[in-house]
């Protein structure tokens, strides 16, 4: 990880958060004014296009103005942070199709959603940074956390259900609030459990706030669109879980090394510990993903698995 943080101006930091700002306005208007109808394959699969093509153009465009390794630890961010939220649509999927969500309301219940999403991973980021900042050995912390939740990954089952209704959902359904509303909690507490992950994730990689900030945006804008793709997704992607949890083992390794590092532990009974390089970290997420998905893809291109044993409907 490099230990530099990139120097961000208060003038990009305002004109980022003010594109962040009218992008979510405009597509909440959007989903207001589509909350009646069901999105299509083809505007799914456009609007995912577009967003993961913005991405790209912006991980590029930061070796102009920031350099390459702030290019570098952007994509590294990105793709994990991306392949988690590609993760927790799964869990939405699962959520909203069990509490049989009229698919008309999809739309607003989503967005909805990913904007909580938004706000937490802000909370945390802007915490995490300063935590991370004064004590150096919480990164003992967040890579127990990842290890653990790797562990998690690695021992379930592709097949079994990834979402249980926890206590609040049924007292909420129990005292008669609307499906809506227990939807919007449901929502909630889920990505509340993946900030607790994505947020270690993302610190293993880079330590600063705005490359933090700005993986996580790329990763959470556009999901509303990306969900009515997540259908197929699940269908295909049965291994997707499996490199996500080689991807937060070895972070959370990496994390270790670094506590080690920072609180001036270099060897262990004669064994140097290495440093992790960023091109590195970047191979492994990036094989530990592409190996997956072509595992995923070449097990039986026809199969279909959904885990609620219902059709998904576009």
């Amino acid at each position: 990880m490099n230990s530099e943080t990139v120097n961000v101006s208060a003038t990009i930091w305002l004109i980022t958060l003010s594109v962040v700002f009218l992008v979510t306005l405009a597509d909440l208007t959007w989903a207001w004014f589509r909350r009646n109808s069901i999105t299509s394959l083809r505007e799914a699969a456009t609007w995912t296009a577009i967003y993961v093509s913005a991405a790209i153009a912006f991980g590029i465009s930061m070796r102009s103005w920031d350099g390459p390794t702030a290019s570098a630890e952007f994509f590294a961010g990105w793709i994990t942070e991306y392949s988690l939220s590609i993760d927790n649509l799964f869990v939405f999927l699962i959520i909203l199709t069990r509490l049989k969500i009229e698919k008309e309301k999809e739309q607003l219940v989503l967005l909805l959603g990913i904007l909580m999403a938004l706000v937490m991973r802000g909370i945390f980021i802007i915490v995490g940074a300063a935590v991370v900042e004064r004590f150096v050995a919480i990164f003992f912390f967040f890579g127990a956390i990842l290890l653990w939740t790797a562990y998690k990954l690695i021992t379930e089952d592709p097949e079994e259900d990834e979402w249980q209704e926890n206590r609040i959902i049924t007292a909420l359904r129990k005292r008669g609030f609307s499906t809506f509303t227990v939807a919007l909690v449901a929502l909630g507490t889920t990505d509340l459990l993946f900030a607790l992950d994505s947020i270690p994730a993302i610190f293993g990689l880079t330590r600063d706030p705005y490359i933090v900030f700005m993986a996580n945006a790329f990763a959470l804008m556009g999901l509303r669109q990306l969900y009515f793709l997540v259908g197929i997704l699940l269908k295909r992607l049965v291994y997707l879980s499996k490199g996500l949890s080689i991807v937060l083992g070895f972070i959370g390794i990496k994390l270790i090394i670094e506590a080690l590092h920072g609180i001036g532990i270099h060897d262990v009974a004669g064994f140097k510990i290495p440093h992790v390089s960023l091109a590195v970290s970047l191979g492994v997420i990036i094989s530990a993903l592409a190996v997956t998905t072509v595992i995923s893809l070449r097990k039986n291109p026809n199969r279909e698995i959904d885990p609620l044993k219902e059709p998904v409907k576009e």
